[in-house]
């Protein structure tokens, strides 16, 4: 459900969820009472074993899950960037599939502007009409994230973006997204779900996901510490 502002003329926040609860089947379930808001734009971190509903809460706000209960506000438009970005990228070329993610409609000049700027934003200039099967993991993942770009997304949700790649690709990744939501007009809003608890360093929040609920935000250190300990 798309907001915009609050009752009292202020913004609203990017995302909030209240009481939400979703379950696979007869067993328990993966998500009970959950809420989470995030402040305002910036890169949010979400950190949580196997089994602790991150990833069912990433596709509850995507709209490819519904909820039994509870409630999804967001503003604006939400693009979900899947772990293996072979899982989302569909067509031949880059060109092609960005395409997918264009409104209808738009001049060809037009959309030819705005594929390359999307490329360009992600460092991948220069590449429209490269196969995708000749790209790195790492580029893949880039054109993956153009493709949110090229939808006009607001919200960026990462399900583990970086557990495929190399250690160099696992930080260009992370640095572009940090980059994405930096102190700029318009700027992204991204939540991202995580193991490594090295890239909470440069979350504007990180918070612990547990038993299908989610803590407090505190900062990406103070989390990491508090889970480094013995």
């Amino acid at each position: 459900m798309p907001v915009s502002a609050n009752a009292d003329g202020a913004a609203a926040p990017p995302l909030r969820i209240e009481g939400l609860r979703f379950g696979w089947g007869s067993g328990p379930p993966a998500l009970q009472n959950c809420d989470l808001c995030l402040p305002g734009p910036g890169l949010w971190m979400l950190v949580g074993s196997n089994g602790s509903g991150k990833s069912t809460l990433l596709r509850l706000i995507a709209g490819l899950l519904t909820p039994s209960a509870g409630t999804i506000a967001q503003r604006g438009r939400a693009a979900l960037v899947f772990q293996n970005p072979d899982h989302q990228l569909l067509l031949p070329s880059c060109s092609s599939d960005l395409l997918l993610s264009l409104e209808t409609g738009l001049p060809r000049p037009e959309r030819r502007r705005r594929l390359e700027r999307c490329l360009a934003e992600v460092g991948l200039s220069g590449l429209l009409q490269r196969p995708i099967h000749t790209l790195s993991g790492g580029q893949k993942q880039r054109l993956a994230i153009a493709g949110a770009l090229a939808s006009d997304a607001d919200l960026l949700l990462l399900d583990e973006p970086t557990a495929l790649l190399d250690p160099g690709s696992q930080q260009e990744v992370l640095e572009l997204i940090r980059r994405l939501c930096g102190p700029q007009p318009g700027q992204l809003s991204a939540l991202w779900i995580t193991h490594r608890l090295e890239e909470l360093e440069l979350c504007d929040g990180a918070a612990r996901m547990e038993a299908g609920r989610i803590g407090p935000w505190q900062s990406g250190a103070a989390l990491r510490r508090s889970l480094s300990r013995p």
